[in-house]
C-alpha cells in the first residue's frame, strides 16, 4: 500500500513538474519587455504610485501594466521595504522544509519589470496630499497622480499580556524559519543535556518539546501540522534517541471548532486528522497571559511551554495611523465600494490595510484571494478615473478555500465542491504551484516535492552571528 501511495504521488508530482517546466520554457520563449523603452516614472502624464508589494499591491501593478502596454501616458511604480513579496499560502511549509524559503520569496523587481512597472526598495514615511508626494526613507520623494495604499497587516495581540514579548508572531518568512529553528534548537538542547545526564526525566523533555499554537484559523492549523511533520518525520532520523511522543503540540482556539470558515464536514475531517497526529485541540478557550515558561488560559488551565506561536489575528498595518486618513479602527483605512479613500479623489486603499466593502456594502475579507481580486478591479478603476469614465463597484467572488495539514492531507472547498485527504493535498499543491509568479520557482518546488518521495528531506538550523 505504501509503495502504491508513493507511486501515485510520484506520478502526480512528476506531472506537476513536467507542466511547470513546460510553462517555464513557454514563458522564456515569449518576448520580454525591454525596460529601456519606458521613460522615467516622473515623466509620465499619469503617475500611479503603489505603496506595498504584497498580493494587493503587486496585482494592481501587474494588471495596470497589462492594460497599459500600448499606452505612453500611464507610468506605474511600486515602492516596498522589501524587494520581494511573500507567497503566503506556502509559508507554513518552510517549517518542515517542505519548501525552500527562497522559492516563495517572489522577486518584485524581476516580476514587475516584465509588465513595464518600476520598483524601488524604500519604506514610506509620510504623504503630502497637497503636493501629491510620498516621502520615503533616505529623504527620497516620489510624486504621484494616483496613490494606492496596500500596506498589509500587523499581528493583533488584543491587549493580552506577554504575547508580543514571548510569542513568535507569524509576520513573514523569517518567522517560519524561526519556528523551524526553535524546534531544532530544542532537540539539540536535549542531546546536550543527555550528555551530562543520560537519565533525563520525561518531564524535562516534555518541557522542552511542548509547542503551543494560538489561533485555529488556516494558518494556525497548517503551522501545527508542519511542526508535527518536522519533529516526527524530518528530524526523527537525525535524533534517534529522542522520542517526540514525550512532547506535545497544542492548538488553542477561541471558537467552537477550528477552521470556522469551512463547511462542517471539512471542519470535522480536519479535527479528526489533527487528533490522529496527536495535536491537542483546545476550543472555546483564550490565552489570558503568556509568560516565558507557560501559557495561562482563561479557564484556569496552564500549559508549561517555552515555545508559543501566535496566529490568532491580524489588524491593519499600524502605519495607516500616521497617514491622517479616515480609519475604521484596526480594520484600517475607510474606503468606498470603488476602493477610493473617502474624501479623496486620487487616493485608493486595498488589501489588509483597508476596510473595503463590496458593491452591496458588505465587508471584504482580509485575505490573499480578496486582495488579488481587489488589485485587478482597482487597476481598471484607476484607468477609468484617468480616462474620465465611470468607476465600477467592487464585487468579491469567493472561489473557496484550501487548507493543507501536512503533505498528504488537505481539506478543500472549491466552487461549492468539498473534498479531503490525499486528492485534496495534490490539488492544493498543483493549484498553489501554478499560482506562483516565477516559473523557475515552480520548477524548483515541484522538483523538491518529487525528490522528497525518495530521499529523506534534510533540515539545518542556520544561526546568525
Amino acid at each position: 500500500m505504501n509503495r502504491l501511495l508513493k507511486g501515485s504521488l510520484a506520478v502526480a508530482c512528476g506531472a506537476v513538474a513536467a507542466e511547470a517546466v513546460r510553462r517555464m520554457m513557454y514563458h522564456e520563449l515569449q518576448p520580454k519587455y525591454d525596460p529601456s523603452e519606458r521613460r522615467p516614472f516622473k515623466e509620465f502624464a499619469n503617475r500611479v504610485l503603489i505603496v506595498g508589494g504584497g498580493f494587493a499591491g503587486y496585482t494592481t501593478a501587474k494588471t495596470l501594466g497589462e492594460l497599459t502596454g500600448e499606452r505612453d501616458d500611464v507610468g506605474v511604480m511600486v515602492i516596498n521595504k522589501e524587494n520581494f513579496f511573500t507567497y503566503w499560502p506556502m509559508v507554513a511549509g518552510i517549517i518542515s522544509s517542505d519548501v525552500e524559503t527562497k522559492n516563495i520569496a517572489q522577486p518584485l523587481r524581476r516580476a514587475l519589470v516584465q509588465f513595464g512597472a518600476s520598483f524601488r526598495r524604500v519604506e514610506m514615511e509620510s504623504v503630502d496630499y497637497e503636493r501629491k508626494v510620498v516621502m520615503a526613507s533616505g529623504g527620497l520623494e516620489f510624486p504621484y497622480d494616483h496613490l494606492v495604499l496596500a500596506l498589509g497587516s500587523d499581528p493583533a495581540y488584543f491587549g493580552i499580556p506577554g504575547v508580543e514579548e514571548h510569542c513568535i508572531s507569524m509576520k513573514g518568512l523569517a518567522d517560519a524559519e524561526l519556528v523551524r529553528n526553535r524546534v531544532i534548537e530544542r532537540f539539540e538542547e536535549i542531546i546536550l543535556a543527555r550528555d551530562e545526564n543520560p537519565e533525563l526525566s520525561e518531564e524535562f523533555i516534555r518541557s522542552k518539546l511542548t509547542f503551543v499554537v494560538i489561533g485555529g484559523n488556516a494558518t494556525g492549523v497548517e503551522i501545527a501540522s508542519e511542526i508535527h511533520a518536522l519533529a516526527h518525520k524530518t528530524l526523527a532520523p537525525d535524533y534517534p534517541n529522542i522520542d517526540f511522543n514525550w512532547g506535545r503540540i497544542f492548538l488553542v482556539d477561541a471558537n467552537e471548532e477550528v477552521l470556522k470558515e469551512l463547511d462542517d464536514s471539512l471542519r470535522r475531517a480536519a479535527r479528526r486528522h489533527l487528533e490522529e497526529l496527536d495535536i491537542r485541540v483546545l476550543n472555546n478557550v483564550r490565552a489570558e497571559e503568556v509568560t516565558a515558561d507557560r501559557v495561562i488560559l482563561d479557564d484556569g488551565r496552564e500549559i508549561e511551554t517555552e515555545n508559543v506561536i501566535w496566529t490568532a489575528g491580524n489588524r491593519a498595518s499600524s502605519k495607516v495611523e500616521e497617514l491622517d486618513l479616515p480609519l475604521q479602527g484596526e480594520k484600517g483605512i475607510e474606503a468606498d465600494e470603488y476602493m477610493r479613500v473617502k474624501g479623496y479623489e486620487n487616493v485608493w486603499a486595498i488589501g489588509d490595510c483597508a476596510a473595503n466593502v463590496d458593491k452591496d456594502g458588505e465587508p471584504v475579507p482580509p485575505n490573499a484571494q480578496a486582495a488579488s481580486q481587489e488589485g485587478e478591479a482597482l487597476a481598471r478603476n484607476i484607468l477609468a478615473a484617468i480616462d474620465g469614465e465611470e468607476l465600477t463597484p467592487f464585487e468579491y467572488q469567493p472561489m473557496g478555500q484550501l487548507v493543507e495539514l501536512g503533505s498528504r492531507f488537505a481539506v478543500n472547498e472549491v466552487m461549492g465542491v468539498k473534498f479531503k485527504g490525499l486528492p485534496a493535498a495534490l490539488f492544493w499543491r498543483a493549484t498553489y504551484l501554478f499560482k506562483l509568479e516565477m516559473p523557475e520557482h515552480r520548477a524548483r518546488i515541484a522538483a523538491d516535492w518529487f525528490l522528497d518521495l525518495f530521499f529523506h528531506p534534510s533540515v539545518t538550523q542556520i544561526r546568525g552571528r
